[in-house]
């Protein structure tokens, strides 16, 4: 009997006690157990529960000691965390940017369809903890067949993963390991498809180390663990020479209980890393140093890519620009991913004046009147299917807008990467080979990218300086500047970096279950 019939024989309604509470939304706080290791263990049942949590003491690293943490963060670090971690697909998407809608969809779906969030009692409380967790919501325990969980597995992993790394961590920006690795060296190597390699790297501004990591998420057992330990010791071989660290994060939560992570790592000495490779990434946050580092500032704007490419193909009725102080200071990075806006206390008290200008001022001036108040305009638009709205400031946007022309100039040198040039024997092909073709296209065309690294330093940093004083018209090529809204703090949970912004609507968090 077909496996799909089976399981629809042995379905459960939802039971009468599982509360008909609005699907989990973001902004509020809530508490993410943390337990450090050496290596992987069997789970540890409950213990999420009964341990005596330790606040998380990590300062942009890992604690001195091993154990049990906990650790208060909010749903926009987690949305930040996954709209930013994945393959890079925006090589295929050079002349059809509106599928980065698509990309970004799937990226944050999984996370609101699945998760919800419920109070917990702590056998040793922690104070300053909320006293909430995520867990599964009954969408998923009751309705939601195998495949579709392994996906929702997947994405919660990987999120779960970046934003351990990079939040709790202070790990600079992740990148996919299948594009090489971190010295340019032994990339070929690290793209050997034989070899089961670590999902993903990053550079340690605080350690100097590279860090290798692996995510796993969903029922994670002891066989998965040990499955990505292999996967990190193979990573581990080809990067001996070199000091690094491995890192193993298992995202893991069943229907009913908490999530918790486990974060299993280790130490490998060597030589300390190289001051520039051709494939390196910048460690720490590359938004802080924009002012003084040309490769700070093409790191920023190629992990802000996607949301780029959303921005300038959404309709121009869905476009908008908020308010956020100017003074970048406010929002550099000293924990997190984000701040929350409400706690920027120049952008908060900036719109009030804002809007008591507003009241007096024609609206063709308005703007003008804002940036003299010591205010930007982000450009900000919502991601279709999803509460999540994703925006850039004018200085970053101008900076993508010219690395985009320049990554436009190699897929059309580059036969067969963009999407509506795949030739159709391609669909011939079986999965595995497609994958890898496409895999050998992204390579190229990375390979082309890090070659024009010298020729963009300045024309980014041309690009960016000038975009401070261009207006929105002007950039997005369209004769009328987006509506200046000065009312989103009122119905939406922001956040926001130096250059990025972020927002998610705060409906009602599901009911607490027993």
């Amino acid at each position: 009997m077909p496996e799909a019939i089976q399981a629809c024989q042995i379905c459960f309604m939802i039971p009468f006690n599982v509360p008909d509470a609005p699907p989990l939304t973001y902004g509020d706080r809530f508490d993410v157990p943390v337990l450090l290791r050496n290596g992987p263990a069997k789970k540890p049942r409950k213990q999420w529960r009964t341990a005596e949590l330790k606040p998380w003491a990590g300062l942009g690293g890992f604690p001195a000691t091993n154990g049990w943490y906990i650790t208060t963060t909010t749903w926009r670090e987690i949305i930040k965390a996954a709209v930013e971690v994945g393959r890079d697909v925006t090589p295929h998407l050079q002349n059809q940017p509106q599928y980065a809608h698509g990309e970004l969809v799937a990226r944050v779906s999984p996370l609101y369809a699945y998760l919800g969030m419920h109070s917990v009692t702590s056998l040793h409380p922690v104070p300053g903890t909320t006293g909430r967790r995520l867990t599964l919501n009954p969408v998923y325990a009751y309705g939601t067949e195998r495949s579709a969980k392994n996906a929702a597995a997947y994405r919660l992993g990987m999120t779960m993963t970046e934003w351990a790394c990079r939040s709790l961590l202070g790990l600079g920006q992740t990148q996919h390991l299948e594009l090489g690795g971190p010295i340019d060296a032994l990339s070929d190597t690290f793209k050997d498809p034989k070899k089961k390699l670590p999902d993903l790297w990053g550079r340690h501004e605080d350690e100097g180390l590279y860090w290798l990591i692996e995510a796993k998420g969903g029922d994670v057992g002891l066989g998965a663990l040990r499955k990505g330990w292999a996967q990190l010791a193979a990573g581990s071989r080809i990067l001996s020479s070199y000091a690094h660290r491995t890192v193993l994060v298992g995202a893991s939560v069943r229907p009913g209980d908490d999530l918790f992570l486990t974060i299993d790592h280790d130490l490998h000495p060597g030589q300390p890393p190289r001051a520039r490779d051709a494939f390196d990434v910048e460690s720490g946050a590359p938004e802080d140093r924009l002012a003084d580092s040309d490769d700070a500032l093409i790191g920023a704007a190629r992990a802000q890519m996607l949301v780029y490419l959303a921005l300038r193909s959404a309709p121009a009725a869905q476009l908008r620009t908020v308010p956020v102080s100017a003074d970048r200071s406010s929002r550099r990075r000293r924990s997190g991913l984000t701040t929350p806006l409400e706690s920027d206390d120049l952008t908060r008290l900036g719109r009030a004046e804002a809007r008591e200008a507003a009241a007096h001022t024609e609206r063709h001036t308005l703007r003008a009147r804002i940036r003299s108040m010591g205010l930007d305009d982000f450009l900000t638009c919502r991601i279709p299917g999803t509460e999540v709205h994703l925006g850039m400031s004018r200085k970053l946007f101008a900076a993508c807008e010219r690395l985009h022309a320049e990554d436009l100039a190699i897929a059309q040198r580059t036969p067969g990467l963009r999407a509506e040039d795949q030739p159709a024997e391609i669909q011939e092909l079986s999965d595995d080979a497609q994958e890898e073709q496409r895999l050998t296209q992204r390579r190229i065309f990375r390979e082309q990218q890090e070659e024009a690294r010298p020729r963009l330093r300045p024309l980014l940093r041309n690009a960016y300086e000038r975009g401070e004083t261009s207006e929105w018209g002007d950039l997005l090529r369209r004769s009328e500047e987006p509506e200046l809204d000065l009312a989103s703090g009122e119905r939406l949970l922001e956040a926001a970096t130096p250059e990025t912004y972020l927002a998610v609507s705060p409906y009602s968090l599901p009911s607490p279950r027993a």
